[in-house]
Protein backbone atom coordinates (compact mmCIF):
# COMPACT_ATOMS: atom_id res chain seq x y z
CA UNK A 1 0.00 0.00 0.00
CA UNK A 2 1.62 3.40 -1.37
CA UNK A 3 2.02 6.54 1.74
CA UNK A 4 -0.36 8.22 -0.85
CA UNK A 5 -0.99 8.73 -4.65
CA UNK A 6 -0.48 12.26 -4.74
CA UNK A 7 -1.56 14.00 -1.62
CA UNK A 8 -2.01 13.03 1.63
CA UNK A 9 -4.14 15.94 2.67
CA UNK A 10 -6.40 15.74 -0.18
CA UNK A 11 -6.71 11.96 0.14
CA UNK A 12 -7.65 12.32 3.99
CA UNK A 13 -10.18 15.26 3.05
CA UNK A 14 -11.91 13.26 0.11
CA UNK A 15 -12.37 10.34 3.11
CA UNK A 16 -14.46 13.17 5.23
CA UNK A 17 -16.68 15.07 2.48
CA UNK A 18 -17.20 12.37 -0.40
CA UNK A 19 -15.29 9.19 -0.53
CA UNK A 20 -12.03 6.98 -0.61
CA UNK A 21 -10.88 3.99 -1.41
CA UNK A 22 -8.08 1.95 0.42
CA UNK A 23 -6.54 -1.33 -1.16
CA UNK A 24 -5.79 -3.24 2.41
CA UNK A 25 -5.37 -6.23 0.71
CA UNK A 26 -2.27 -6.62 2.72
CA UNK A 27 -4.52 -7.75 5.74
CA UNK A 28 -4.92 -11.17 6.37
CA UNK A 29 -7.95 -12.92 6.01
CA UNK A 30 -8.64 -16.61 7.93
CA UNK A 31 -11.40 -18.85 7.88
CA UNK A 32 -12.47 -21.00 11.16
CA UNK A 33 -15.13 -23.79 10.84
CA UNK A 34 -15.67 -26.88 11.91
CA UNK A 35 -17.92 -28.60 15.36
CA UNK A 36 -16.21 -26.49 18.16
CA UNK A 37 -15.04 -23.09 16.30
CA UNK A 38 -17.44 -21.18 19.05
CA UNK A 39 -15.52 -22.73 21.70
CA UNK A 40 -12.27 -22.73 20.12
CA UNK A 41 -13.07 -18.42 19.32
CA UNK A 42 -14.38 -18.45 23.20
CA UNK A 43 -10.79 -19.79 24.53
CA UNK A 44 -8.44 -17.50 22.14
CA UNK A 45 -10.43 -13.90 21.91
CA UNK A 46 -10.65 -11.86 24.58
CA UNK A 47 -14.13 -10.83 23.73
CA UNK A 48 -16.68 -13.57 23.15
CA UNK A 49 -18.12 -14.63 19.73
CA UNK A 50 -20.89 -16.42 21.47
CA UNK A 51 -22.70 -12.82 21.04
CA UNK A 52 -22.85 -13.01 17.56
CA UNK A 53 -26.17 -14.78 17.02
CA UNK A 54 -26.73 -14.13 13.43
CA UNK A 55 -24.92 -14.20 9.98
CA UNK A 56 -22.80 -11.14 9.15
CA UNK A 57 -22.60 -9.71 12.79
CA UNK A 58 -18.89 -8.69 13.73
CA UNK A 59 -17.27 -7.96 16.72
CA UNK A 60 -14.02 -6.39 17.86
CA UNK A 61 -11.36 -7.99 20.08
CA UNK A 62 -8.11 -8.45 21.06
CA UNK A 63 -5.97 -11.82 20.92
CA UNK A 64 -3.93 -12.02 24.20
CA UNK A 65 -0.83 -14.14 25.55
CA UNK A 66 -1.00 -15.75 28.97
CA UNK A 67 0.47 -12.64 30.68
CA UNK A 68 -2.38 -9.88 29.68
CA UNK A 69 -0.29 -8.58 26.68
CA UNK A 70 -2.06 -7.99 23.05
CA UNK A 71 -1.13 -10.34 20.52
CA UNK A 72 -3.15 -8.69 18.11
CA UNK A 73 -6.66 -6.92 17.93
CA UNK A 74 -9.06 -8.07 14.98
CA UNK A 75 -12.47 -8.07 13.46
CA UNK A 76 -14.29 -11.43 13.97
CA UNK A 77 -17.52 -12.09 11.82
CA UNK A 78 -20.06 -15.23 11.42
CA UNK A 79 -20.13 -16.53 8.83
CA UNK A 80 -22.72 -19.22 7.17
CA UNK A 81 -19.80 -21.76 7.53
CA UNK A 82 -18.47 -20.28 10.74
CA UNK A 83 -16.45 -17.29 11.29
CA UNK A 84 -14.22 -15.46 9.54
CA UNK A 85 -11.25 -13.35 11.08
CA UNK A 86 -9.38 -10.60 9.60
CA UNK A 87 -5.61 -9.95 11.42
CA UNK A 88 -2.87 -7.50 10.70
CA UNK A 89 -0.26 -8.08 8.26
CA UNK A 90 2.60 -7.26 10.20
CA UNK A 91 1.23 -10.11 12.99
CA UNK A 92 0.51 -12.92 10.36
CA UNK A 93 2.89 -15.84 10.73
CA UNK A 94 2.83 -14.85 14.75
CA UNK A 95 -1.36 -14.97 14.48
CA UNK A 96 -1.20 -18.05 12.59
CA UNK A 97 1.27 -20.12 14.71
CA UNK A 98 -0.66 -18.84 17.53
CA UNK A 99 -4.26 -20.17 16.53
CA UNK A 100 -2.48 -23.56 15.42
CA UNK A 101 -1.24 -23.99 18.66
CA UNK A 102 -4.10 -23.47 20.64
CA UNK A 103 -6.30 -25.86 18.29
CA UNK A 104 -5.47 -28.55 19.65
CA UNK A 105 -7.88 -30.41 21.50
CA UNK A 106 -10.35 -28.60 19.76
CA UNK A 107 -12.70 -29.83 16.42
CA UNK A 108 -11.33 -26.84 13.95
CA UNK A 109 -10.57 -25.69 10.47
CA UNK A 110 -8.43 -22.93 10.16
CA UNK A 111 -7.73 -21.48 6.87
CA UNK A 112 -6.11 -18.85 5.51
CA UNK A 113 -7.37 -17.36 2.29
CA UNK A 114 -4.68 -15.28 0.22
CA UNK A 115 -7.27 -15.49 -3.14
CA UNK A 116 -9.41 -12.96 -1.32
CA UNK A 117 -8.37 -9.05 -1.81
CA UNK A 118 -10.01 -6.55 0.71
CA UNK A 119 -11.10 -2.64 -0.94
CA UNK A 120 -12.55 -0.25 1.85
CA UNK A 121 -14.22 2.87 0.70
CA UNK A 122 -15.03 4.97 2.88
CA UNK A 123 -16.61 8.84 3.32
CA UNK A 124 -20.43 10.16 3.38
CA UNK A 125 -20.78 9.21 -0.35
CA UNK A 126 -19.81 5.69 -0.31
CA UNK A 127 -22.31 3.19 0.56
CA UNK A 128 -24.33 4.89 -1.84
CA UNK A 129 -21.55 4.71 -4.77
CA UNK A 130 -20.67 1.33 -3.76
CA UNK A 131 -24.20 -0.45 -4.07
CA UNK A 132 -24.72 1.29 -7.26
CA UNK A 133 -21.83 -0.34 -8.90
CA UNK A 134 -22.42 -3.54 -7.05
CA UNK A 135 -26.20 -3.82 -9.11
CA UNK A 136 -23.96 -4.02 -12.21
CA UNK A 137 -24.34 -7.48 -13.61
CA UNK A 138 -20.49 -7.31 -14.32
CA UNK A 139 -20.32 -7.60 -9.99
CA UNK A 140 -23.18 -8.57 -7.61
CA UNK A 141 -26.56 -8.05 -9.98
CA UNK A 142 -30.23 -6.53 -9.18
CA UNK A 143 -31.28 -6.41 -5.35
CA UNK A 144 -27.45 -6.21 -3.90
CA UNK A 145 -27.50 -2.86 -3.44
CA UNK A 146 -30.30 -2.83 -1.46
CA UNK A 147 -29.44 -5.45 0.41
CA UNK A 148 -26.19 -3.58 1.61
CA UNK A 149 -27.91 -0.62 2.07
CA UNK A 150 -30.36 -2.05 4.56
CA UNK A 151 -26.90 -3.22 6.77
CA UNK A 152 -26.42 -2.10 9.95
CA UNK A 153 -22.94 -0.84 11.43
CA UNK A 154 -21.07 -4.07 12.71
CA UNK A 155 -22.99 -6.07 10.62
CA UNK A 156 -21.87 -7.94 6.80
CA UNK A 157 -23.73 -9.77 3.85
CA UNK A 158 -22.60 -12.75 2.10
CA UNK A 159 -23.25 -11.82 -1.75
CA UNK A 160 -22.02 -14.93 -3.73
CA UNK A 161 -18.17 -15.13 -3.16
CA UNK A 162 -18.27 -11.66 -2.09
CA UNK A 163 -18.39 -10.87 1.77
CA UNK A 164 -19.55 -6.74 2.30
CA UNK A 165 -19.16 -5.64 5.70
CA UNK A 166 -20.18 -2.01 7.30
CA UNK A 167 -16.93 -2.13 9.02
CA UNK A 168 -14.13 0.39 8.89
CA UNK A 169 -10.85 2.09 10.31
CA UNK A 170 -11.44 6.07 9.70
CA UNK A 171 -14.33 7.36 11.63
CA UNK A 172 -16.69 7.21 8.60
CA UNK A 173 -19.51 5.56 7.37
CA UNK A 174 -18.32 2.85 4.46
CA UNK A 175 -17.69 -0.50 3.46
CA UNK A 176 -15.44 -3.27 3.78
CA UNK A 177 -15.38 -5.35 0.97
CA UNK A 178 -13.60 -8.87 0.94
CA UNK A 179 -13.85 -9.86 -2.74
CA UNK A 180 -11.49 -12.63 -5.10
CA UNK A 181 -8.89 -11.44 -6.20
CA UNK A 182 -9.11 -11.50 -9.66
CA UNK A 183 -12.29 -9.45 -9.56
CA UNK A 184 -10.87 -6.64 -7.54
CA UNK A 185 -8.95 -4.53 -9.80
CA UNK A 186 -11.99 -4.27 -12.32
CA UNK A 187 -14.05 -3.25 -8.97
CA UNK A 188 -10.83 -0.80 -8.38
CA UNK A 189 -11.70 0.75 -11.82
CA UNK A 190 -15.06 1.06 -11.63
CA UNK A 191 -15.12 3.16 -8.33
CA UNK A 192 -12.31 5.51 -9.45
CA UNK A 193 -14.57 5.74 -12.66
CA UNK A 194 -17.38 7.43 -9.97
CA UNK A 195 -14.89 9.62 -8.73
CA UNK A 196 -13.95 7.39 -5.33
CA UNK A 197 -10.33 8.65 -5.15
CA UNK A 198 -7.64 6.40 -4.24
CA UNK A 199 -6.09 6.92 -0.36
CA UNK A 200 -2.92 5.31 0.30
CA UNK A 201 -1.20 4.70 3.94
CA UNK A 202 -0.63 8.16 4.96
CA UNK A 203 -4.16 9.42 5.22
CA UNK A 204 -5.32 5.84 6.55
CA UNK A 205 -2.71 6.53 9.55
CA UNK A 206 -4.45 10.45 10.30
CA UNK A 207 -8.03 9.25 9.40
CA UNK A 208 -7.52 6.49 11.88
CA UNK A 209 -6.13 8.50 14.66
CA UNK A 210 -8.51 11.42 14.18
CA UNK A 211 -11.39 8.29 15.14
CA UNK A 212 -9.18 7.58 17.79
CA UNK A 213 -8.54 4.28 16.58
CA UNK A 214 -5.81 2.54 18.08
CA UNK A 215 -2.04 1.11 15.46
CA UNK A 216 -0.93 -2.32 16.39
CA UNK A 217 2.43 -1.58 17.29
CA UNK A 218 2.25 1.80 18.56
CA UNK A 219 -0.63 2.12 20.94
CA UNK A 220 -0.64 -1.52 22.07
CA UNK A 221 1.64 -4.69 21.93
CA UNK A 222 2.83 -7.42 23.17
CA UNK A 223 4.19 -5.60 26.03
CA UNK A 224 0.94 -3.50 26.86
CA UNK A 225 -2.31 -4.94 28.56
CA UNK A 226 -5.60 -3.49 26.83
CA UNK A 227 -6.95 -1.98 29.90
CA UNK A 228 -3.46 0.34 29.39
CA UNK A 229 -4.65 0.72 25.58
CA UNK A 230 -8.39 2.06 25.82
CA UNK A 231 -9.48 -1.59 25.23
CA UNK A 232 -11.63 -2.43 28.05
CA UNK A 233 -15.42 -2.44 26.39
CA UNK A 234 -13.44 -5.56 24.13
CA UNK A 235 -13.36 -7.66 27.06
CA UNK A 236 -16.07 -10.04 27.68
CA UNK A 237 -16.08 -10.95 31.29
CA UNK A 238 -19.52 -12.81 31.17
CA UNK A 239 -19.91 -15.56 31.60
CA UNK A 240 -17.72 -16.04 34.68
CA UNK A 241 -16.25 -19.87 33.33
CA UNK A 242 -15.23 -18.82 30.27
CA UNK A 243 -11.26 -19.47 30.78
CA UNK A 244 -9.96 -17.42 27.69
CA UNK A 245 -6.21 -16.94 26.97
CA UNK A 246 -5.37 -14.09 29.52
CA UNK A 247 -7.68 -13.54 31.57
CA UNK A 248 -6.01 -14.56 35.05
CA UNK A 249 -3.35 -12.22 33.99
CA UNK A 250 -6.38 -9.29 33.49
CA UNK A 251 -7.65 -10.20 36.83
CA UNK A 252 -4.15 -8.92 38.33
CA UNK A 253 -3.79 -5.98 35.26
CA UNK A 254 -7.59 -5.03 37.36
CA UNK A 255 -6.59 -4.51 40.95
CA UNK A 256 -2.84 -2.48 39.32
CA UNK A 257 -5.78 -0.43 37.72
CA UNK A 258 -8.12 -0.04 40.91
CA UNK A 259 -4.99 0.96 42.71
CA UNK A 260 -3.72 3.73 40.25
CA UNK A 261 -1.21 1.61 39.11
CA UNK A 262 -1.55 0.96 35.83
CA UNK A 263 -1.28 3.51 32.90
CA UNK A 264 -4.20 4.27 30.63
CA UNK A 265 -4.13 5.46 26.81
CA UNK A 266 -5.62 9.28 26.24
CA UNK A 267 -5.87 11.80 23.97
CA UNK A 268 -3.74 14.71 23.88
CA UNK A 269 -4.72 17.92 22.06
CA UNK A 270 -1.94 20.37 21.17
CA UNK A 271 -3.53 23.45 19.47
CA UNK A 272 -0.53 25.55 19.22
CA UNK A 273 2.03 25.62 17.04
CA UNK A 274 3.94 22.08 16.74
CA UNK A 275 3.59 18.45 15.84
CA UNK A 276 2.96 15.75 18.22
CA UNK A 277 4.88 12.48 16.87
CA UNK A 278 4.99 9.04 18.49
CA UNK A 279 8.08 8.46 20.93
CA UNK A 280 7.67 11.50 22.61
CA UNK A 281 8.24 12.53 26.24
CA UNK A 282 5.34 13.61 28.45
CA UNK A 283 5.81 15.61 32.02
CA UNK A 284 2.95 14.59 33.68
CA UNK A 285 1.44 16.14 36.88
CA UNK A 286 -0.25 13.90 38.76
CA UNK A 287 -3.32 15.01 41.08
CA UNK A 288 -1.31 13.93 44.29
CA UNK A 289 1.59 16.58 42.88
CA UNK A 290 4.27 13.47 41.75
CA UNK A 291 5.83 14.19 38.54
CA UNK A 292 5.82 10.88 36.21
CA UNK A 293 6.40 10.50 32.41
CA UNK A 294 4.36 9.33 29.64
CA UNK A 295 4.72 8.69 26.14
CA UNK A 296 2.94 9.76 22.96
CA UNK A 297 2.56 6.35 21.22
CA UNK A 298 1.06 7.67 17.77
CA UNK A 299 0.96 11.51 17.16
CA UNK A 300 0.24 13.84 14.01
CA UNK A 301 -1.23 17.20 12.18
CA UNK A 302 -5.24 16.71 11.98
CA UNK A 303 -6.22 18.15 8.64
CA UNK A 304 -9.68 18.05 10.03
CA UNK A 305 -9.19 19.87 12.87
CA UNK A 306 -6.01 22.32 12.09
CA UNK A 307 -3.95 21.32 14.35
CA UNK A 308 -2.10 18.71 16.22
CA UNK A 309 -3.24 15.48 18.05
CA UNK A 310 -2.06 12.45 19.79
CA UNK A 311 -2.57 9.08 21.55
CA UNK A 312 -0.32 8.78 24.65
CA UNK A 313 0.07 6.11 27.34
CA UNK A 314 0.10 8.36 30.71
CA UNK A 315 0.09 7.51 34.06
CA UNK A 316 -3.42 7.27 36.09
CA UNK A 317 -4.79 10.24 37.99
CA UNK A 318 -2.44 12.80 35.65
CA UNK A 319 -4.33 16.46 35.94
CA UNK A 320 -1.62 18.14 33.38
CA UNK A 321 1.03 17.22 30.93
CA UNK A 322 3.71 18.53 28.65
CA UNK A 323 5.22 17.23 25.83
CA UNK A 324 9.06 17.50 25.06
CA UNK A 325 9.34 18.88 21.61
CA UNK A 326 12.38 19.19 19.99
CA UNK A 327 13.56 20.14 23.65
CA UNK A 328 11.09 22.73 24.41
CA UNK A 329 7.88 21.64 26.82
CA UNK A 330 5.17 22.13 25.30
CA UNK A 331 1.38 22.07 27.56
CA UNK A 332 -1.08 20.05 25.76
CA UNK A 333 -4.82 19.16 26.45
CA UNK A 334 -6.28 16.16 27.64
CA UNK A 335 -9.39 14.39 26.17
CA UNK A 336 -10.92 11.11 25.11
CA UNK A 337 -9.05 9.09 23.25
CA UNK A 338 -11.38 10.19 19.62
CA UNK A 339 -11.38 13.40 18.17
CA UNK A 340 -13.33 13.10 14.75
CA UNK A 341 -16.68 11.58 13.93
CA UNK A 342 -17.92 12.16 10.79
CA UNK A 343 -16.17 14.85 9.72
CA UNK A 344 -16.52 16.37 13.02
CA UNK A 345 -14.77 17.58 16.05
CA UNK A 346 -16.13 15.29 19.12
CA UNK A 347 -14.14 16.51 22.00
CA UNK A 348 -14.85 19.30 24.27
Amino acid sequence: MPMHYGSQIEEHNCVRTTAGVFDVSHMTVIDVDGEDATAYLQTLLANDVAKLKIVGSALYSAMLDENGGVLDDLIVYKTTAGYRLVVNCATRVKDLKWMAKYAEGFSVAIQERPGLSILAVHGPSAISIVCKILENKRFLGDYSGDKVRALKNFQGIELKDWFVARTGYTGEKGLEIILPSEQAPSFWDALLDKKVRPVGLGARDTLRLEAGMNLYGNDMDENTSPLSANMDRTIAWEPDDREFIGRRALKDHQLEQKAGNLHILVGLVLEARGVLRNGQKIICTQRSGKIAEGTVTSGSFSPTLKHSIALARIPANTESCQVLIRDNITPVRIVEPGFVRFGKRIFT
